[in-house]
């Protein structure tokens, strides 16, 4: 008989433990992120602190609907294939509720083909590809950073006022660079239609041959330049350019160069006057980026570069959603993503129910060299709604969902 009541006692204790766990598990809410950590540490390490300091304020808040949230990351070493078996791990393992992340094009297209297939809540932090949100959208993916699409059409205004007829262009040879390239040659053409693209440059992404392609594109002689290389193969080109005098006496239109994981490593090499996208954090005064500011230099003693802002700006959106349905149900955050508006460091933006786009802007401007450090000059916020395509528009871009 003792020994009955001890089994029914551990049987008990075992249970109510089991419970026990089973209300943690339930006490949580898990957000499973996926990026190319190692490949992009530039702006990647940024970016995870800017979600790090998001999840803090939200629980220090109270949490999502009563529960805690906790982030899980995970690394796609810059490969699709490692992408979708890391999705298939945090989905299908640890239970997930949603997934976001990515920073590479072809693997933000990888994560989205995953969330249509397995009929998962995807939010596409900052791969810019079009297609994300048009040819290869559905409606489980959602998408925040403004899209090659978008920062080209801020730029091309000034493009056309430059008045240059003879275009070359140099991007990576992968899905971003030549999206971002076909849009500035339709646009500025439809802008422009005397205007000439006279060289094309595509070096493979981190093994561009700065000479040669330098070297081609002086031999083209062009007018001005339209730039999408960024990071390390951005430093190599820039430097080349210089001791070659590429950019003397041309105009140069560069996507991405004013943010600062791309800008501060130029330091003396920077060149001045090119008219750039990019993130001015040391001169934007509006409330929102000012409490975003204090807050994440009070945490990491440092500055937020443009990752800090879309990590941050990610996890909130995601915090918000969840609200609004309150539920994470797949079904659930899909409508409550439809026209969701979001307060972010660049104020507020929404989620465009018509192509799961957000309006987040860039800001636009100039570089200068300003005592050997590489800054924005002349910049204005842009803000993302006023660069999209219209609902009839995507309607003919975008697959029926």
């Amino acid at each position: 008989m003792k020994m009955q009541y001890k089994m029914l006692g551990t049987m008990t204790f075992l249970g109510l433990m089991a419970s026990l766990g089973t209300a943690h598990a339930q006490g949580v809410i898990k957000i499973g992120e996926i990026n190319s950590y190692k490949a992009q540490p530039a702006f990647l390490e940024p970016y995870k602190k800017g979600m790090e300091l998001a999840v803090e304020e939200i629980n220090a808040a109270g949490g999502v609907n009563g529960k805690k949230v906790e982030l899980i990351v995970r690394d796609d070493n810059a490969n699709p294939g490692d992408a979708v078996r890391a999705a298939e791990e945090l989905v299908s393992r640890e239970k997930v509720d949603v997934l976001t992340g990515s920073f590479l094009s072809h693997i933000g297209l990888a994560l989205t083909d995953f969330a249509k297939q397995k009929k998962f809540f995807f939010l596409a932090a900052e791969p810019l590809t079009d297609k994300i949100v048009w040819q290869n959208g559905n409606r489980y993916t959602y998408r925040l950073r403004a899209s090659t699409y978008m920062q080209v059409a801020m730029l091309v205004p000034d493009a056309a006022a430059m008045k240059k007829k003879r275009w070359a262009v140099v991007y990576p040879n992968y899905e971003y660079g030549q999206s971002a390239a076909a849009s500035f040659k339709r646009l500025l053409k439809e802008a422009q239609p005397d205007v000439e693209f006279v060289a094309e440059q595509a070096p493979p992404l981190g093994k561009v041959d700065s000479g040669s392609v330098v070297q081609a594109l002086a031999d083209a002689k062009p007018d001005a330049i339209f730039n999408v290389l960024f990071g390390a193969d951005l430093s190599k080109f820039v430097r080349e350019g210089n001791t070659r005098g590429l950019f003397q006496g041309r105009e140069v239109v560069s996507l991405l160069t004013g943010e600062p994981e791309y800008l501060d490593p130029l330091k003396d090499e920077t060149p001045n006057g090119w008219l750039v996208t990019g993130y001015p954090w040391y001169g934007i005064q509006t409330p929102e980026h000012k409490a975003f500011f204090l807050a994440y230099h009070g945490k990491y003693k440092d500055y937020p570069r443009l990752g800090s802002v879309v990590g941050y700006s990610a996890i909130k959106s995601l915090a918000e959603g969840m609200k609004k349905a309150k539920s994470t149900d797949t079904e659930k955050m899909i409508a409550a993503f439809s026209g969701l508006k979001v307060s972010t460091p660049f104020g507020p933006v929404v989620y465009r129910p018509e192509d799961h786009q957000s309006t987040m802007g860039a800001y636009v401007g100039r570089t200068k060299n300003e005592g050997g450090k590489g800054v924005m000059v002349d910049y204005r916020y842009m803000d993302g709604a006023k660069f999209q395509p219209s609902a009839a528009e995507v309607k003919k871009l975008r697959p029926a969902d």
